[in-house]
């Protein structure tokens, strides 16, 4: 008995591609970026995790899509298992981080999955590795209900209690990210995540992210618009996607991944599916 179930568990490995590489790539500044790799088949989809988070909150995801997908995962500078040479931690040094390594791992079509701030940082990864990228999906960002600030001085007045008591406020913002429903385990795993975060890389990279958005958000998703794709990305959420490229996922607030894994899974399931035909034709 003993015998068998050890021969079917590695049978579920095999068939499931449940055998993950972890590594480590310098990224252009040097930083020493940990990403991993699981499973096989094109287009290779990557995961970019959000503001002070790391490749752990797309663990639902990993599982479910290497099962027909190479999925490709990464902790940003400063972020997860990734250490850091930089001082600011700007959209287009993360967008750096990612494109090396979908180069070291020398992927040929992929798709880029973001979540909240990582929708710009995948913008800035798909300016580096051109053509390879068939699809950019950005998850509750970009187009959503959040007022971003956009002169300097109110940045710096969003960013200054932060800066004044980090895990505080951290704790503050992420709770109201929430809906009412959400389980209160997972709300509390999330929330001892942020506020487990590094406080200097939080604050640069929330000031870099406030003016990305100022400086870089419209001409950079005009330019990309025929292969951007938004899961919940409307300003109230209540309103019907106006076309193809938006999917709502209802009641979960900012981590819809997290919250809702199954449906998420099935709303990025049906983009790759369009991104996949639509690259063939």
């Amino acid at each position: 008995m003993v015998a068998l179930l050890v021969l079917s568990g590695c049978a579920s490995t095999v068939l499931n591609n449940q055998q993950p590489v972890k590594a480590t790539v310098d990224s252009a500044d040097g930083s020493p970026i940990v990403y991993g790799v699981r499973g096989q088949g094109e287009p290779a989809i990557v995961f970019v995790h959000c503001w002070t988070c790391n490749h752990t909150f797309w663990e639902a995801q990993i599982d479910y899509f290497s099962r027909n997908h190479r999925v490709i995962w990464v902790d940003l500078a400063g972020h997860g298992e990734s250490g850091s040479q930089r001082k600011r931690y700007t959209m287009q040094a993360f967008g750096q981080d990612v494109a090396a390594v979908v180069n070291q791992v020398d992927a040929g079509k992929v798709i880029l999955v973001g979540h909240s701030m990582g929708g710009p940082v995948v913008v800035e990864a798909a300016k580096l590795l051109g053509d390879r990228v068939i699809g950019i999906v950005g998850v509750d960002t970009f187009y959503t209900a959040f007022k971003y600030p956009t002169s300097q001085d109110a940045i710096a007045a969003f960013v200054k209690p932060f800066e004044t008591d980090y895990r505080a406020t951290s704790n503050k913002m992420v709770r109201s990210m929430f809906t009412p429903q959400a389980d209160p385990a997972v709300v509390e795993a999330i929330v001892a995540k942020f506020s487990s975060a590094d406080p200097d890389v939080g604050v640069s990279a929330l000031y870099e992210l406030f003016d990305w958005n100022a400086q870089h958000a419209s001409v950079d998703l005009q330019r990309f618009s025929g292969i951007l794709y938004n899961i919940n990305a409307a300003p109230t959420g209540k309103e019907m996607p106006s076309n193809e490229h938006v999917t709502m996922v209802p009641g979960v607030g900012h981590f819809v991944a997290q919250v809702k894994p199954d449906a998420f899974n099935l709303a990025l399931e049906r983009i790759i599916t369009k991104l996949t035909n639509h690259d063939g034709e």
